[in-house]
């Protein structure tokens, strides 16, 4: 079992339809979805980071660093997102799956421990992405789950970085943001 560290975040969604999330660690960064209506976030952050966070099937996200530093991180429910070597877990306070995540960690319902089986994969070949992407757009099409995953991996200053439930939706215009988000 490990151990992650814990960050939580809140997001805010800003009236240009871009989000404001907040790091209980006082890391800032914002968030905005692919102009091209697609599934990809770009984000920066306080501390010169930039980047974005795609989301892949399996409940796999994939951040690239504006460096083409590759992080994956890996939906572990209840709001939370780990990162990297399981060192990062990052935890959606904003959302009911957050919230209720940190409920049932206070009642000794869930702990804080993962497994390996959680980990994120450390490296993917483009086919393995590929794959991932293909099952992720098979699940959406058919009302799957299609699992989900926060945002995030390593930012600028390697804290850490996430978002929560990637495959849930953005409202009906593609615009809004769901606190449920994964970036």
């Amino acid at each position: 079992m490990i151990r992650p560290e814990e960050t939580g975040y809140t997001d805010e969604l800003l009236a240009d339809g871009s989000v404001h999330r907040r790091y209980e660690n006082g890391r800032e960064e914002w968030r905005r979805r692919d102009p091209a209506g697609g599934p990809v976030v770009h984000w920066h952050d306080d501390r010169q980071g930039s980047g974005t966070d795609e989301p892949l099937g399996d409940r796999i996200i994939k951040r690239v660093l504006a460096d083409g530093t590759v992080i994956y991180g890996r939906d572990i429910g209840y709001g939370r997102t780990l990162w990297g070597d399981g060192g990062t877990v990052m935890v959606n306070r904003t959302s009911f799956g957050g919230r209720m995540g940190a409920l049932l960690v206070g009642l000794g319902v869930a702990g804080l421990a993962v497994t390996a089986a959680q980990l994120p994969p450390q490296a993917l070949s483009e086919e393995e992405e590929e794959e991932l992407r293909r099952q992720a757009q098979s699940q959406s099409s058919s009302g799957g789950d299609g699992g989900g995953g926060d945002s995030g991996g390593a930012g600028g200053d390697g804290s850490g970085d996430t978002g929560e439930d990637w495959d849930a939706d953005w409202g009906d215009d593609q615009d809004a943001w769901s606190d449920d988000d994964f970036g």
